[in-house]
């Protein structure tokens, strides 16, 4: 859709004839989630990788327009940063062995990638966020020049203004001063997608909603901006006062925030999520597009297509028009990084448990109020694996403070049993599996790597050169591909 936009300006009228077509395409799409073909199409698995280019400091590396003509690849795009690069995976069926197909394609581009980094003097680094950023890396030079970041820009500075401050509480609290959205491309991410039947998502979305705080702590990889120890995931502190352009002294209601956990529980389905983002959010971004056609396909719904990729959910519904037309859930939480299969472990538990705790979700629902879930993230976020979540006691009467590694430990084995009822081999994730158990069992995750190494740093030097020292281990480790729970 990004690829579509062609100005950065709309007048009252275009914003009026937006307003129409979302309401439009809203009453078409509740229709078309009813219809067989969405109710019946196989799942499969997606993913999109997000990088970071440094350079021979490991400070951030503007090059990525100049990788992408070298690297002619239609599955690399430009992000909203020019140090910043990201991959769109081939879509896999669930059946069979889906996580090696993604592994084989995701060395392929790892490698080729780092190859013309190297020829540049620089390299390719999934992390969550980079921990020689600093300030002057934050400014709209280093923005993508893109018709539609362009658009984005002003939507939000319209809304908020161009500067604001940004403060994130940690071991070493960080205030800075943010410009437009280029801090909202500092977050890098491993965003993975799950095909599934329209009947099927309201079960396998609110299991989603419910462990990602145990796959955020179990795969937190971003504890440092700028030398400060912050979260142990401070992507999610970050993102969200990105693009936050409410008005917090404003007593008349509760603004909802443009990235968040989300509202409650979905009660029917996906519809329910499209519309809620039509009925809270001002667009943004209001470009009009040729009249719908059928494509291959059903209808593109391209206006709510592109107003709801400028709402930023941490688990969000996907409708894609391509093969028929299709649903897909979004999980948005996944940092980038340490290693493929780091990431893929990621995956394969997110995917594994939004499958496997289907049976079992509306009792959790029934003991856990939403905004006790939404809770257990944001606590995820900060402490990762020494968190303790609010969780419904056995038995189903009242609720109890848990540690997360317990309720990890606990529910691990429904991961396989998911993944297997999507038709995925157990060949295919055994190994995943005991990537998982690793850590669990050492409680260590790429973020207590990367603050244990900073800390062995810091006896010696000071805190940038600390950054750098750790991200040249850290390159090292990566590019050999162990999982992080072996490294030393």
């Amino acid at each position: 859709m990004g690829d579509a936009i062609y100005k950065d300006s709309f007048s009252p009228s275009e914003r009026a004839e937006f307003a129409r077509r979302l309401q439009v395409q809203l009453t078409s799409l509740r229709e078309l989630l009813k219809s067989p073909p969405l109710n019946v199409r196989a799942p499969s698995f997606g993913a999109e990788l997000e990088l970071y280019l440094v350079d021979s400091d490991y400070a951030p590396a503007a090059i990525s327009e100049t990788l992408l003509k070298q690297m002619a690849n239609p599955q690399l795009t430009p992000e909203l940063n020019r140090y910043n690069l990201e991959f769109n995976m081939t879509p896999v069926s669930a059946q069979g062995h889906p996580f090696a197909a993604m592994e084989r394609e995701l060395r392929q581009l790892m490698q080729r990638l780092q190859e013309e980094a190297r020829a540049l003097d620089c390299n390719i680094l999934p992390i969550g966020i980079l921990p020689t950023l600093q300030q002057a890396h934050l400014s709209q030079d280093y923005m993508s020049d893109r018709p539609r970041y362009h658009a984005l820009n002003r939507g939000i500075n319209a809304l908020r203004g161009a500067d604001y401050d940004i403060h994130i509480d940690g071991e070493d609290p960080l205030s800075l001063r943010g410009e437009g959205v280029t801090v909202e491309g500092a977050n890098t991410s491993f965003q993975v997608h799950l095909r599934v039947p329209a009947a099927d998502f309201a079960k396998w979305f609110n299991a989603a909603q419910l462990t990602a705080p145990l796959v955020l702590a179990l795969g937190a990889n971003s504890p440092l901006i700028a030398g400060h120890r912050l979260w142990q995931e401070s992507r999610i502190a970050l993102f969200k006062q990105s693009v936050d352009y409410r008005q917090h002294d404003n007593p008349g209601w509760r603004e909802p925030a443009r990235v968040s956990f989300g509202h409650g529980w979905v009660r029917e389905g996906a519809w329910e999520l499209f519309a809620e983002n039509v009925a809270l959010y001002p667009p943004l971004i209001p470009a009009l597009f040729p009249e719908q056609q059928q494509q291959q396909s059903g209808p593109m719904f391209s206006e709510l297509r592109l107003h709801h990729g400028t709402i930023w959910p941490w688990n969000r519904p996907v409708y894609d028009h391509h093969d028929g037309g299709h649903l897909r859930i979004e999980f948005r939480s996944l940092p980038a990084g340490p290693t493929i299969t780091d990431m893929l472990a990621n995956a394969a538990l997110s995917i594994g448990w939004a499958v496997g705790l289907q049976d079992r979700i509306d009792s959790y629902m029934a003991g856990l109020p939403f905004r006790f879930a939404e809770y257990n993230f944001y606590r995820a976020a900060q402490f990762g694996l020494d968190a303790e979540l609010i969780w419904p006691r056995a038995g189903g009467v009242g609720l109890e403070l848990r540690p997360i590694t317990e309720l990890i430990r606990e529910l691990l084995p429904l991961a396989a049993v998911g993944t297997a009822e999507l038709g995925v081999t157990s060949g295919d994730t055994e190994h995943l599996w005991e990537v998982l158990q690793q850590r669990l069992a050492m409680k260590s995750n790429g973020a207590s790597w990367q603050l244990r190494r900073f800390a062995a740093h810091r006896q010696t030097l000071p805190v940038a050169e600390s950054c750098a020292a750790m991200l040249a281990e850290y390159v090292e480790n990566v590019m050999v591909g162990a999982p992080v729970a072996t490294w030393c």
